[in-house]
């Protein structure tokens, strides 16, 4: 029994962690990307800009890239050769916290002077310099459209630092973000003109979506195979809205309950009864904003009833496992 439970425990972690499933729209992205890493240097290095809704694939392909080429130490040289540097944009345009960013990632040492004495001109001469010792060929600039929450100088000023890294170290820019972020970067012609872009569209009811799903389901530890009818599939679309993250945290989610329940395999039914997580999140907080704006309750009965709503909605939350 306890070995059983010992299995069971492995399985489910396994489900839990992060999993790559190479469908084809993913891949085409990564083959682009590595010709764009593999391109010999040039004066004006090629750039993306891989955009879509929250939760489509874009960290998901980047860090996939970022393991491909992750860094090498050179004992010849007693320098980490860095190809492909990842990093996510700061929560705002801000060129200092960008540059304090970058030699965080790279490890670079302390100086006598600290972050807030050193102006952003001595930030950027040392950047540039360490970068160079890399050999860097590729910056990719995740959440890029954090940038919109500065003003437009602002933004100006972050996409022109961008686009001089690219300058002077003759290396490709890719930036990923939400298509809100499409707008910004166009606003900066010189730097739009070298980005082509990629759009990575929410799932269709079609035979990508279908083949997707079936591939995400194979990978999954279960004893038995998962036979779904085309009204499952669709249900799956619906309740996603065709987000790569919420496919996959329900398909997580019924394989875990598959596990747990001992079917080994996910249901029809299972898809029809389930709901989810944010679903059961809005649901609650609903019911917390009602019980506030009944007729008039006394001040200790209403914290008394949003109490219990809270109390609910954390057991909720608990009882399932997200992506």
């Amino acid at each position: 029994m306890r070995a059983g439970t010992t299995e069971q425990d492995g399985r489910i972690a396994l489900i839990q962690s992060d999993i790559w499933i190479g469908f084809p729209r993913a891949e085409q992205v990564l083959d682009r990307l590595q010709g764009m890493i593999e391109a010999p240097r040039q004066t004006r290095m090629p750039g993306l800009l891989v955009h879509g809704t929250s939760g489509i694939g874009k960290t998901m392909i980047a860090r996939n890239l970022s393991r491909k080429y992750a860094p090498e130490y050179d004992p010849a040289s007693g320098i980490t050769r860095t190809p492909l540097l990842l990093l996510q944009a700061p929560p705002a345009p801000d060129e200092r916290r960008f540059y304090l960013h970058i030699l965080a990632a790279v490890g670079a040492p302390a100086t006598a002077l600290s972050a807030r004495a050193q102006n952003v001109a001595s930030l950027e001469v040392r950047v540039i310099a360490l970068l160079r010792d890399l050999g860097l060929r590729m910056i990719m600039i995740d959440e890029v459209h954090n940038l919109l929450a500065g003003t437009h100088r602002e933004q100006r000023r972050f996409l022109n630092v961008l686009r001089y890294l690219s300058n002077e170290l003759e290396v490709s820019l890719v930036c990923l973000g939400v298509s809100e972020a499409v707008d910004a970067i166009r606003g900066d012609i010189q730097l739009a003109r070298r980005l082509d872009e990629h759009h990575l569209p929410n799932w269709r009811d079609d035979a990508e979506f279908s083949d997707m799903i079936q591939t995400l389901i194979a990978a999954m530890p279960l004893e038995k195979k998962s036979n779904l009818k085309v009204k499952s599939l669709k249900q799956i679309l619906a309740l996603t809205g065709g987000v790569t993250s919420r496919i996959f945290a329900l398909i997580k989610d019924l394989s875990i309950d598959a596990i747990v329940t001992g079917d080994e395999c996910i249901t029809d039914d299972a898809i029809a009864k389930w709901t989810p997580v944010w679903s059961r999140h809005a649901n609650a907080h609903r019911r917390l904003e009602k019980s506030g704006c009944e007729a008039a309750p006394a001040p200790e009965d209403c914290r008394a009833s949003a109490r219990r709503v809270v109390v609910r909605l954390v057991v909720s939350a608990g009882c399932r496992q997200l992506l």
